[in-house]
């Protein structure tokens, strides 16, 4: 598997956002996450996006972090934001969003995030596993949708080596 960063505006990072805009969509039955992203948020070393390749460079998943700093909705200084963590239903179950995750935790630890946090929801049990079992924790919320009944925040320290 070839992980490789992307611009966030990378044809590739458009299809697979497209993608999971559809299965938000399915499972929450409102158009998709309309939190507002720039390809600039995933610039270093403000940020970092990531697609991962099979072996025919066909695109089967993706994550990336943004810097976040103390805000009007709900960010503490020091905040790498996980975002568009997404893995094609094809290749599920082969630890790729785990492989994802931990280059993305180590490239915000890189550029001093202190935290790193995310918003996923109720309908995402996968991602809330996966989230659980690399130490994650339920934090406050915060973001775009921290006042939606069906969103669940969580954070991990960064803490340095």
């Amino acid at each position: 598997m070839d992980i490789r960063p992307v611009p966030f505006d990378h044809p590739d990072a458009l299809k697979l956002n497209d993608e999971v805009q559809t299965e938000y969509d399915v499972r929450y039955g409102d158009g998709g996450d309309a939190t507002h992203l720039s390809p600039s948020d995933f610039t270093p070393p403000n940020g970092l996006y990531l697609i991962a390749y099979d072996d025919k460079g066909v695109p089967v998943a993706s994550g990336g972090w943004r810097r976040q700093d103390a805000n009007d909705e709900g960010n503490r200084d020091g905040d790498a934001e996980l975002k568009r963590m997404f893995v094609i239903e094809q290749m599920r179950g082969r630890g790729l969003a785990r492989r994802i995750l931990a280059l993305l935790e180590e490239d915000a630890r890189a550029a001093g995030r202190v935290r790193m946090v995310l918003e996923t929801g109720t309908k995402q049990p996968e991602a809330v596993a996966l989230y659980a079992s690399s130490g994650y924790a339920p934090c406050e919320k915060f973001g775009y949708y921290r006042h939606h009944e069906e969103s669940l925040c969580y954070a991990k320290p960064l803490p340095r080596p």
